[in-house]
Protein backbone atom coordinates (compact mmCIF):
# COMPACT_ATOMS: atom_id res chain seq x y z
CA UNK A 1 0.00 0.00 0.00
CA UNK A 2 1.28 3.98 -1.07
CA UNK A 3 -0.48 6.42 1.50
CA UNK A 4 -2.01 9.07 -0.12
CA UNK A 5 -2.27 12.21 0.73
CA UNK A 6 -5.96 12.91 2.16
CA UNK A 7 -7.53 15.83 -0.99
CA UNK A 8 -5.35 14.61 -3.55
CA UNK A 9 -5.56 12.14 -6.56
CA UNK A 10 -3.04 9.41 -6.99
CA UNK A 11 -1.46 9.74 -10.54
CA UNK A 12 -1.77 6.65 -12.47
CA UNK A 13 1.64 4.47 -12.56
CA UNK A 14 3.84 5.38 -15.62
CA UNK A 15 1.47 8.72 -16.68
CA UNK A 16 4.36 10.64 -15.03
CA UNK A 17 7.26 9.00 -16.44
CA UNK A 18 5.35 9.33 -19.87
CA UNK A 19 5.07 12.89 -19.68
CA UNK A 20 8.78 13.51 -18.59
CA UNK A 21 10.07 11.63 -21.37
CA UNK A 22 7.86 14.00 -23.63
CA UNK A 23 8.95 16.90 -22.16
CA UNK A 24 12.68 15.68 -22.01
CA UNK A 25 12.05 15.01 -26.05
CA UNK A 26 10.47 18.78 -26.82
CA UNK A 27 13.85 19.90 -25.04
CA UNK A 28 16.43 17.76 -26.81
CA UNK A 29 14.55 18.40 -30.11
CA UNK A 30 14.65 22.02 -29.78
CA UNK A 31 18.52 21.86 -28.82
CA UNK A 32 19.02 19.78 -31.55
CA UNK A 33 17.70 22.00 -34.15
CA UNK A 34 19.51 25.36 -33.02
CA UNK A 35 22.86 23.85 -33.09
CA UNK A 36 22.33 22.53 -36.34
CA UNK A 37 20.81 26.07 -37.45
CA UNK A 38 24.17 26.97 -36.28
CA UNK A 39 26.69 25.61 -39.35
CA UNK A 40 25.81 24.88 -42.84
CA UNK A 41 24.00 22.15 -44.25
CA UNK A 42 26.51 19.54 -44.70
CA UNK A 43 25.13 15.98 -44.19
CA UNK A 44 21.06 14.99 -45.25
CA UNK A 45 20.14 14.42 -41.57
CA UNK A 46 20.86 18.10 -41.14
CA UNK A 47 18.24 19.29 -43.46
CA UNK A 48 15.60 17.83 -41.24
CA UNK A 49 16.33 20.98 -38.62
CA UNK A 50 15.87 23.26 -41.23
CA UNK A 51 19.32 23.37 -43.34
CA UNK A 52 21.22 24.40 -39.90
CA UNK A 53 24.32 22.50 -39.33
CA UNK A 54 25.02 18.54 -39.01
CA UNK A 55 28.16 16.75 -38.04
CA UNK A 56 29.16 15.48 -34.67
CA UNK A 57 26.61 17.79 -32.36
CA UNK A 58 23.36 15.85 -34.70
CA UNK A 59 25.14 12.36 -34.22
CA UNK A 60 25.79 13.17 -30.43
CA UNK A 61 22.32 14.09 -29.90
CA UNK A 62 21.09 10.78 -31.90
CA UNK A 63 22.69 8.92 -29.46
CA UNK A 64 21.49 10.22 -26.68
CA UNK A 65 17.86 10.39 -28.08
CA UNK A 66 18.17 6.64 -28.92
CA UNK A 67 20.00 5.27 -25.42
CA UNK A 68 16.81 7.30 -23.60
CA UNK A 69 14.87 4.93 -26.05
CA UNK A 70 13.31 8.34 -27.65
CA UNK A 71 12.09 8.65 -31.20
CA UNK A 72 15.01 10.91 -33.19
CA UNK A 73 13.62 13.83 -34.87
CA UNK A 74 12.99 12.44 -38.43
CA UNK A 75 10.63 9.90 -36.43
CA UNK A 76 8.46 11.65 -34.70
CA UNK A 77 7.18 14.47 -36.98
CA UNK A 78 7.39 15.80 -40.60
CA UNK A 79 10.72 18.68 -41.00
CA UNK A 80 8.11 21.70 -41.28
CA UNK A 81 5.98 20.95 -38.11
CA UNK A 82 9.17 21.83 -35.97
CA UNK A 83 11.13 24.34 -38.18
CA UNK A 84 9.87 26.61 -35.50
CA UNK A 85 12.51 25.90 -33.01
CA UNK A 86 14.95 27.01 -35.23
CA UNK A 87 14.08 30.64 -35.61
CA UNK A 88 16.54 33.03 -34.50
CA UNK A 89 16.61 34.50 -31.47
CA UNK A 90 15.52 38.47 -31.61
CA UNK A 91 16.55 40.93 -29.09
CA UNK A 92 14.06 43.61 -28.24
CA UNK A 93 15.45 46.68 -29.18
CA UNK A 94 15.68 49.57 -26.67
CA UNK A 95 15.06 52.92 -27.21
CA UNK A 96 17.64 55.76 -28.38
CA UNK A 97 18.68 58.18 -31.10
CA UNK A 98 18.54 55.22 -33.77
CA UNK A 99 14.99 53.45 -32.79
CA UNK A 100 12.25 53.30 -35.08
CA UNK A 101 10.12 55.33 -32.59
CA UNK A 102 12.49 58.13 -33.73
CA UNK A 103 12.81 57.47 -37.38
CA UNK A 104 9.03 57.15 -38.22
CA UNK A 105 6.74 60.13 -38.44
CA UNK A 106 4.00 60.16 -35.51
CA UNK A 107 0.97 62.48 -36.38
CA UNK A 108 3.35 64.43 -38.20
CA UNK A 109 6.77 64.14 -36.15
CA UNK A 110 9.87 63.82 -36.80
CA UNK A 111 12.90 62.93 -34.54
CA UNK A 112 15.52 62.05 -36.59
CA UNK A 113 17.41 62.72 -39.55
CA UNK A 114 15.02 63.02 -42.77
CA UNK A 115 12.49 65.52 -44.69
CA UNK A 116 8.82 66.59 -45.08
CA UNK A 117 7.24 68.53 -46.96
CA UNK A 118 8.20 72.06 -45.53
CA UNK A 119 11.57 71.28 -43.71
CA UNK A 120 14.73 68.82 -43.30
CA UNK A 121 16.72 68.23 -40.44
CA UNK A 122 19.66 66.15 -39.93
CA UNK A 123 22.27 65.54 -37.34
CA UNK A 124 26.11 63.81 -36.72
CA UNK A 125 27.53 62.62 -33.72
CA UNK A 126 31.20 64.50 -32.94
CA UNK A 127 33.68 62.41 -31.39
CA UNK A 128 33.11 63.13 -27.78
CA UNK A 129 30.97 60.27 -27.46
CA UNK A 130 26.90 59.72 -27.30
CA UNK A 131 25.39 62.01 -29.74
CA UNK A 132 23.42 64.52 -27.08
CA UNK A 133 21.62 66.44 -29.57
CA UNK A 134 18.25 66.34 -30.06
CA UNK A 135 16.07 67.54 -32.74
CA UNK A 136 11.91 68.05 -34.00
CA UNK A 137 9.78 69.18 -36.57
CA UNK A 138 6.17 68.57 -36.08
CA UNK A 139 3.47 69.21 -38.63
CA UNK A 140 -0.04 70.12 -37.76
CA UNK A 141 1.08 71.39 -34.80
CA UNK A 142 -2.07 72.55 -32.78
CA UNK A 143 -3.98 70.68 -35.18
CA UNK A 144 -3.25 72.85 -37.53
CA UNK A 145 -2.91 72.81 -41.06
CA UNK A 146 -0.59 75.80 -41.26
CA UNK A 147 1.09 75.32 -37.90
CA UNK A 148 4.65 73.80 -37.54
CA UNK A 149 6.91 73.57 -34.37
CA UNK A 150 10.38 72.74 -34.90
CA UNK A 151 13.13 72.86 -31.96
CA UNK A 152 17.11 71.56 -31.71
CA UNK A 153 18.15 70.84 -28.11
CA UNK A 154 21.98 70.65 -26.94
CA UNK A 155 22.83 68.78 -23.82
CA UNK A 156 25.69 68.82 -22.04
CA UNK A 157 26.54 67.15 -18.96
CA UNK A 158 26.39 63.39 -17.81
CA UNK A 159 22.96 62.81 -18.23
CA UNK A 160 22.79 65.48 -21.13
CA UNK A 161 21.47 63.08 -23.97
CA UNK A 162 18.80 61.76 -21.93
CA UNK A 163 17.69 65.71 -20.82
CA UNK A 164 17.86 66.94 -24.67
CA UNK A 165 15.80 64.10 -25.61
CA UNK A 166 13.22 64.58 -22.96
CA UNK A 167 12.76 68.14 -24.02
CA UNK A 168 12.28 67.44 -27.24
CA UNK A 169 9.33 64.91 -26.86
CA UNK A 170 7.72 66.89 -23.54
CA UNK A 171 7.91 70.61 -24.81
CA UNK A 172 5.74 70.40 -27.76
CA UNK A 173 3.06 68.40 -25.45
CA UNK A 174 3.25 71.35 -23.22
CA UNK A 175 2.61 74.11 -25.82
CA UNK A 176 0.18 71.93 -27.49
CA UNK A 177 -3.29 73.81 -27.14
CA UNK A 178 -5.57 70.55 -27.54
CA UNK A 179 -3.34 69.20 -24.59
CA UNK A 180 -3.76 72.01 -21.68
CA UNK A 181 -5.27 70.63 -18.54
CA UNK A 182 -6.51 72.20 -15.50
CA UNK A 183 -3.38 74.22 -14.51
CA UNK A 184 -1.21 74.66 -11.09
CA UNK A 185 -0.49 77.17 -9.05
CA UNK A 186 2.79 76.64 -9.99
CA UNK A 187 2.09 77.84 -13.68
CA UNK A 188 0.00 81.07 -12.57
CA UNK A 189 0.81 84.24 -14.78
CA UNK A 190 2.29 86.18 -11.29
CA UNK A 191 4.70 83.36 -11.35
CA UNK A 192 5.89 83.45 -14.82
CA UNK A 193 5.78 87.34 -14.47
CA UNK A 194 8.35 87.33 -12.22
CA UNK A 195 10.36 84.70 -13.63
CA UNK A 196 10.07 87.17 -16.80
CA UNK A 197 11.68 90.05 -14.25
CA UNK A 198 14.26 87.72 -13.48
CA UNK A 199 15.38 87.09 -16.58
CA UNK A 200 15.63 90.72 -18.03
CA UNK A 201 15.67 91.39 -21.45
CA UNK A 202 18.04 91.25 -24.09
CA UNK A 203 18.49 92.99 -27.21
CA UNK A 204 18.99 91.17 -30.25
CA UNK A 205 21.75 91.73 -32.52
CA UNK A 206 22.65 90.32 -35.83
CA UNK A 207 26.65 89.40 -35.29
CA UNK A 208 27.48 89.43 -38.70
CA UNK A 209 25.70 92.82 -39.09
CA UNK A 210 26.06 94.75 -36.42
CA UNK A 211 22.46 95.85 -36.84
CA UNK A 212 19.64 95.51 -34.72
CA UNK A 213 16.62 93.58 -35.05
CA UNK A 214 12.93 94.45 -35.41
CA UNK A 215 9.92 92.34 -35.28
CA UNK A 216 8.70 94.34 -38.02
CA UNK A 217 9.30 98.17 -40.22
CA UNK A 218 7.33 99.84 -37.79
CA UNK A 219 8.83 98.00 -34.91
CA UNK A 220 5.65 96.86 -32.78
CA UNK A 221 4.52 93.89 -32.02
CA UNK A 222 1.27 91.78 -33.06
CA UNK A 223 -2.00 91.90 -30.47
CA UNK A 224 -1.68 88.72 -29.38
CA UNK A 225 1.73 88.64 -28.86
CA UNK A 226 1.63 88.78 -25.27
CA UNK A 227 -0.97 85.89 -25.06
CA UNK A 228 1.98 83.59 -26.92
CA UNK A 229 4.57 84.44 -25.35
CA UNK A 230 3.10 83.94 -21.57
CA UNK A 231 1.97 80.35 -23.00
CA UNK A 232 5.13 79.64 -23.74
CA UNK A 233 6.96 80.52 -20.69
CA UNK A 234 4.83 78.83 -19.17
CA UNK A 235 5.50 75.99 -21.14
CA UNK A 236 9.04 75.91 -20.39
CA UNK A 237 8.62 76.60 -16.56
CA UNK A 238 6.83 73.22 -16.58
CA UNK A 239 9.18 71.36 -18.43
CA UNK A 240 12.15 72.55 -16.07
CA UNK A 241 10.10 71.31 -13.31
CA UNK A 242 9.22 67.71 -14.79
CA UNK A 243 13.20 67.61 -14.91
CA UNK A 244 13.58 68.74 -11.83
CA UNK A 245 11.38 65.76 -10.43
CA UNK A 246 11.80 63.12 -12.74
CA UNK A 247 12.86 60.22 -11.07
CA UNK A 248 15.44 58.69 -13.61
CA UNK A 249 17.10 61.54 -15.11
CA UNK A 250 18.91 63.41 -12.75
CA UNK A 251 19.68 66.66 -13.86
CA UNK A 252 21.67 67.92 -11.06
CA UNK A 253 24.62 68.55 -13.01
CA UNK A 254 23.40 67.70 -16.60
CA UNK A 255 20.83 69.78 -19.01
CA UNK A 256 20.19 71.17 -22.37
CA UNK A 257 19.67 74.28 -24.48
CA UNK A 258 16.49 74.90 -26.56
CA UNK A 259 15.56 77.04 -29.37
CA UNK A 260 12.03 76.82 -30.74
CA UNK A 261 10.25 78.05 -33.57
CA UNK A 262 6.35 77.86 -34.00
CA UNK A 263 5.44 79.26 -37.72
CA UNK A 264 1.69 80.02 -38.39
CA UNK A 265 0.93 81.08 -41.60
CA UNK A 266 2.89 84.47 -41.81
CA UNK A 267 4.26 84.52 -38.46
CA UNK A 268 6.98 83.24 -36.63
CA UNK A 269 7.65 83.06 -32.70
CA UNK A 270 11.08 82.01 -31.74
CA UNK A 271 11.45 80.98 -28.16
CA UNK A 272 15.67 80.72 -27.41
CA UNK A 273 17.50 78.94 -24.69
CA UNK A 274 21.19 78.95 -24.07
CA UNK A 275 23.39 79.08 -26.99
CA UNK A 276 22.01 77.37 -29.54
CA UNK A 277 20.58 79.57 -32.81
CA UNK A 278 18.46 80.65 -35.25
CA UNK A 279 18.79 82.33 -38.16
CA UNK A 280 17.04 83.86 -41.04
CA UNK A 281 18.27 83.22 -45.24
CA UNK A 282 16.37 86.11 -46.84
CA UNK A 283 16.88 88.28 -49.98
CA UNK A 284 17.84 91.86 -50.45
CA UNK A 285 17.00 94.53 -52.85
CA UNK A 286 19.55 92.67 -55.55
CA UNK A 287 17.64 89.59 -54.80
CA UNK A 288 20.90 88.26 -52.98
CA UNK A 289 20.97 86.18 -49.99
CA UNK A 290 22.04 87.23 -46.86
CA UNK A 291 21.76 86.09 -42.81
CA UNK A 292 19.65 87.54 -39.85
CA UNK A 293 20.16 86.46 -36.70
CA UNK A 294 16.71 85.56 -34.58
CA UNK A 295 17.84 84.92 -31.55
CA UNK A 296 20.35 85.86 -29.09
CA UNK A 297 23.31 83.17 -27.62
CA UNK A 298 22.44 83.54 -23.59
CA UNK A 299 25.87 83.19 -22.69
CA UNK A 300 27.34 84.38 -19.30
CA UNK A 301 29.09 87.23 -21.24
CA UNK A 302 26.45 89.34 -21.91
CA UNK A 303 26.24 91.97 -19.42
CA UNK A 304 22.43 91.86 -17.89
CA UNK A 305 23.20 87.88 -18.12
CA UNK A 306 26.47 88.38 -15.67
CA UNK A 307 24.68 90.74 -13.33
CA UNK A 308 22.16 88.23 -12.83
CA UNK A 309 24.41 85.12 -12.01
CA UNK A 310 27.01 87.49 -9.36
CA UNK A 311 24.54 88.89 -7.77
CA UNK A 312 22.98 85.52 -6.57
CA UNK A 313 26.43 84.74 -5.80
CA UNK A 314 27.63 82.95 -9.13
CA UNK A 315 30.63 82.82 -10.23
CA UNK A 316 32.09 83.89 -13.89
CA UNK A 317 35.68 82.87 -15.50
CA UNK A 318 37.43 81.19 -18.23
CA UNK A 319 39.75 78.54 -17.81
CA UNK A 320 43.16 79.05 -19.23
CA UNK A 321 42.97 76.67 -22.04
CA UNK A 322 40.52 78.88 -23.36
CA UNK A 323 40.37 82.24 -22.45
CA UNK A 324 37.66 83.13 -24.57
CA UNK A 325 35.08 80.96 -23.15
CA UNK A 326 33.41 82.25 -20.16
CA UNK A 327 32.18 79.98 -17.95
CA UNK A 328 29.20 80.08 -14.99
CA UNK A 329 30.62 78.40 -11.55
CA UNK A 330 29.47 77.66 -8.21
CA UNK A 331 30.20 79.53 -5.56
CA UNK A 332 32.70 77.52 -3.72
CA UNK A 333 33.57 75.27 -5.77
CA UNK A 334 35.26 75.06 -9.32
CA UNK A 335 32.17 73.07 -11.10
CA UNK A 336 30.35 72.45 -13.47
CA UNK A 337 31.48 75.11 -15.61
CA UNK A 338 28.82 75.73 -17.48
CA UNK A 339 28.99 77.89 -21.25
CA UNK A 340 25.76 79.37 -21.38
CA UNK A 341 24.06 81.75 -18.96
CA UNK A 342 20.37 79.79 -19.71
CA UNK A 343 19.49 76.02 -19.77
CA UNK A 344 17.03 73.41 -19.02
CA UNK A 345 18.04 71.43 -15.90
CA UNK A 346 21.37 72.33 -14.14
CA UNK A 347 19.95 72.54 -11.00
CA UNK A 348 23.45 72.67 -9.44
CA UNK A 349 23.71 76.29 -10.40
CA UNK A 350 19.73 77.04 -10.57
CA UNK A 351 19.74 79.28 -6.80
CA UNK A 352 23.41 81.06 -8.35
CA UNK A 353 21.62 82.59 -11.59
CA UNK A 354 21.48 80.21 -14.07
CA UNK A 355 17.46 80.39 -15.33
CA UNK A 356 15.14 78.43 -17.68
CA UNK A 357 12.90 81.44 -19.07
CA UNK A 358 13.22 81.35 -22.78
CA UNK A 359 13.86 84.68 -24.65
CA UNK A 360 10.98 84.76 -26.38
CA UNK A 361 10.77 87.36 -29.91
CA UNK A 362 8.58 87.54 -33.09
CA UNK A 363 9.20 87.88 -36.77
CA UNK A 364 6.88 88.68 -39.20
CA UNK A 365 7.80 86.60 -42.97
CA UNK A 366 8.04 88.78 -46.00
CA UNK A 367 8.25 87.71 -49.23
CA UNK A 368 11.77 87.68 -49.59
CA UNK A 369 11.83 85.45 -46.59
CA UNK A 370 13.06 81.51 -47.52
CA UNK A 371 14.25 79.86 -44.83
CA UNK A 372 15.20 79.30 -40.77
CA UNK A 373 17.95 77.55 -40.06
CA UNK A 374 17.78 76.03 -36.41
CA UNK A 375 21.17 74.48 -35.59
CA UNK A 376 23.46 74.00 -32.18
CA UNK A 377 26.26 75.54 -31.60
CA UNK A 378 28.21 72.73 -32.97
CA UNK A 379 27.31 74.26 -36.46
CA UNK A 380 27.84 78.00 -35.28
CA UNK A 381 30.86 77.44 -33.58
CA UNK A 382 32.76 76.31 -36.87
CA UNK A 383 30.98 78.35 -39.44
CA UNK A 384 29.39 81.68 -39.60
CA UNK A 385 25.26 82.76 -40.29
CA UNK A 386 26.32 83.75 -43.62
CA UNK A 387 28.08 80.62 -44.28
CA UNK A 388 25.22 78.88 -43.54
CA UNK A 389 22.98 80.39 -45.57
CA UNK A 390 25.35 80.21 -48.71
CA UNK A 391 25.09 76.40 -47.69
CA UNK A 392 21.46 76.56 -47.70
CA UNK A 393 20.71 77.91 -50.36
CA UNK A 394 23.49 76.11 -52.66
CA UNK A 395 21.88 72.61 -51.79
CA UNK A 396 20.79 70.49 -54.29
CA UNK A 397 17.57 70.08 -52.87
CA UNK A 398 15.54 71.10 -49.72
CA UNK A 399 15.22 67.72 -47.89
CA UNK A 400 19.56 67.39 -48.38
CA UNK A 401 20.19 71.30 -46.86
CA UNK A 402 20.15 70.24 -43.24
CA UNK A 403 22.85 67.95 -43.92
CA UNK A 404 24.20 69.51 -46.19
CA UNK A 405 25.17 72.04 -43.31
CA UNK A 406 26.08 68.84 -40.78
CA UNK A 407 28.61 67.91 -43.41
CA UNK A 408 29.63 71.58 -43.68
CA UNK A 409 30.35 71.64 -40.08
CA UNK A 410 32.06 68.62 -39.65
CA UNK A 411 34.77 69.21 -42.28
CA UNK A 412 35.22 72.46 -40.87
CA UNK A 413 35.87 71.00 -37.40
CA UNK A 414 38.84 68.83 -39.25
CA UNK A 415 40.14 71.88 -40.92
CA UNK A 416 40.09 74.45 -38.25
CA UNK A 417 40.38 72.29 -35.00
CA UNK A 418 42.20 69.63 -35.97
CA UNK A 419 43.30 68.52 -32.55
CA UNK A 420 40.11 69.48 -30.87
CA UNK A 421 37.04 66.82 -30.20
CA UNK A 422 34.31 67.61 -33.34
CA UNK A 423 31.39 68.61 -31.51
CA UNK A 424 27.86 66.86 -32.01
CA UNK A 425 25.83 69.08 -34.54
CA UNK A 426 22.15 69.35 -35.47
CA UNK A 427 20.32 71.21 -37.94
CA UNK A 428 16.85 72.34 -39.16
CA UNK A 429 16.08 73.49 -41.87
CA UNK A 430 12.50 75.15 -41.87
CA UNK A 431 11.33 76.54 -45.29
CA UNK A 432 8.82 79.34 -45.66
CA UNK A 433 5.93 79.22 -47.70
CA UNK A 434 6.19 82.38 -49.59
CA UNK A 435 2.92 82.25 -51.73
CA UNK A 436 0.09 81.46 -49.67
CA UNK A 437 -0.21 85.21 -49.22
CA UNK A 438 -3.65 85.42 -49.11
CA UNK A 439 -5.05 84.97 -45.39
CA UNK A 440 -5.23 88.66 -43.33
CA UNK A 441 -2.19 90.08 -42.00
CA UNK A 442 -2.82 88.93 -37.90
CA UNK A 443 -4.94 86.11 -38.72
CA UNK A 444 -2.42 83.43 -38.38
CA UNK A 445 -1.21 84.25 -34.82
CA UNK A 446 -4.57 85.25 -33.59
CA UNK A 447 -5.65 81.68 -34.68
CA UNK A 448 -2.79 80.16 -32.52
CA UNK A 449 -3.43 82.20 -29.79
CA UNK A 450 -7.20 80.85 -29.42
CA UNK A 451 -6.35 77.65 -30.12
CA UNK A 452 -3.76 78.16 -26.82
CA UNK A 453 -7.06 79.77 -25.29
CA UNK A 454 -9.28 76.81 -25.75
CA UNK A 455 -6.87 74.30 -24.54
CA UNK A 456 -7.69 76.40 -21.15
CA UNK A 457 -4.47 78.52 -20.99
CA UNK A 458 -2.59 76.55 -18.44
CA UNK A 459 -0.27 73.86 -19.07
CA UNK A 460 0.54 71.01 -16.96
Amino acid sequence: MVAVTPGRRRRPAGCATGHHHQHQQQRLLAVAARLAAAKPAATTEAAVYGGGGGGCCLEFLDCVLRAMGVATPAEIMPPADFRWATRPMRRRRRGGSSSPRDREPRDGRIAANGASAAASLYTMRGNKGVNQDAMLVWENFCSKEETIFCGVFDGHGPYGHLVSKRVRDLLPIKLSANLGRDGHKETSTSIVTSSMTEGGGTERMDRDTETPLGTEENGEYPEMFAALRTSLLRAFYVMDRDLKFHKTIDSVFSGTTAVTVIKQGHDLLIGNLGDSRAVLGTRDEYDQFFAVQLTVDLKPTIPSEAARIRERSGRIFSLPDEPDVARVWLPKYNMPGLAMARAFGDFCLKDYGLISMPDVSYHRITEKDEFVVLATDGVWDVLSNAEVVSIVSQAKSEASAARFVVESAQRAWRTRFPTSKIDDCAVVCLFLNTDARNKPPDSGIKDLANAIELGGGNLS
